[in-house]
């Protein structure tokens, strides 16, 4: 079978982007510039960070989660639920949440709804939804007051999800990846998103971690070559 507009098996797209890849790493403002060179989408890409970092995830200590809330967000919003007491619940579904409740909710979940991306909730609401563990746990949705998602303030903790805070944590390779912004956004705004995730990183560092921390980060958009940040 053959393809179209391929060479070596490497898409037209790819071939023309290549030679438009630097070489060298630049630093944030460079970076981003470099990604508007490369050939154009008829949608508007996200820009997602990877920052591989100088830490062993199989120890317990120098693992990382936490959350960001970008300058100038990430461009996506979130659907988010918010495990509060029946008289919170009218002022989350205000602030944004697309469900809210305790016992009611987790009945939902349990019957197999899972139409949201953030769980947030107030710590009173902990013994209430620790039976939810075997099934938000596996996809990362389990509320964690190290994630930043368990708080006295759930309506607060609703506007900023689903205004774009984003949660991170590290993978088994030690790499953490972010979203920064979409296309359209302008340099300077991509700029100060990306230095905000280096600064963010960069104090989150364990103090077990020794030797060079940032190995490589490195940005893109959805359908373009990576370029590489220098830190």
């Amino acid at each position: 079978m053959s393809v179209k507009n391929t060479t070596n098996g490497l898409s037209r797209r790819t071939r023309e982007n290549a030679p438009l890849r630097p070489v060298d790493s630049q630093n944030p403002a460079e970076a981003i510039k470099s990604l508007r060179k490369f050939k154009k989408t008829k949608f508007d890409q996200t820009i997602n960070v990877v920052a591989h970092l100088g830490i062993d995830p199989k120890q317990a200590d120098q693992a990382l989660r936490g959350a960001i809330s970008f300058p100038h967000g990430t461009g996506k919003t979130a659907r988010v639920v918010a495990f509060c007491a029946s008289d919170k619940v009218a002022a989350a579904k205000a602030a944004g949440a697309v469900e809210a409740g305790g016992e009611d909710l987790v009945a939902k979940i349990e019957a197999g709804w899972m139409d949201f991306d953030v769980a947030v909730a107030s710590p009173d609401m902990m013994r209430v939804i620790a039976k939810l563990g075997k099934v938000l746990g596996p996809k990362g949705l389990m509320p964690s007051p190290k994630a930043g998602t368990v708080g006295p303030d759930v309506t607060g903790a609703v506007k900023a999800y689903a205004a774009g805070k984003t949660e991170y944590r590290n993978d088994d390779f030690g790499n953490i990846h972010c979203i920064i912004g979409k296309m359209s956004f302008s340099d300077e705004h991509l700029t100060e998103n990306l230095n905000f995730f280096i600064e963010t990183i960069e104090k989150a560092k364990p103090s077990s971690s020794k030797g060079l921390y940032f190995k490589k980060v490195c940005i893109s958009g959805a359908m373009t070559p990576s370029v590489q940040v220098s830190v």
